[in-house]
């Protein structure tokens, strides 16, 4: 049993080594990190309910995820080939437009939770 838990917790290094270096390198990442934590720090302030909570953390990790997929797919595409080509344009188009749709998703939660809380404060 302990042989077995070790081993699940190491397959997690690769996906912290991700995360992190992603975080290191990535403007946008780094961006979605603020938003997050801004999110965060008004979901204590305005003490919003569980289920509040619920759709923000899942809209904020919506956003970190396309992200981060979009980053490897970014990452892959430069490794295939550094040469201006059309179909790896577009494949990082939609991928980039993928973060993007996730974050105005985002952002729609974040109005419906946080604007009428900070309006009564008004």
């Amino acid at each position: 049993m302990t042989r077995w838990l070790a081993s699940v917790l190491r397959s997690f290094g690769p996906a912290w080594a991700g995360l992190m270096w992603a975080l290191r390198t990535q403007r946008n990442l780094q961006v979605h990190a603020l938003a997050t934590v801004l999110a965060g720090g008004f979901g204590i302030w305005l003490q919003i309910a569980a289920w509040e909570w619920c759709a923000v953390l899942l809209a904020c990790g919506l956003v970190w995820a396309a992200e981060l997929l979009n980053t490897a797919i970014e990452a892959l595409a430069d490794r295939v080939s550094k040469e201006r080509e059309e179909s790896i344009r577009r494949v990082k188009d939609v991928a980039a437009a993928a973060v993007l749709m996730a974050a105005l998703g985002a952002l729609g939660v974040g109005l419906m939770v946080f604007l009428p809380k900070l309006w009564r404060l008004i």
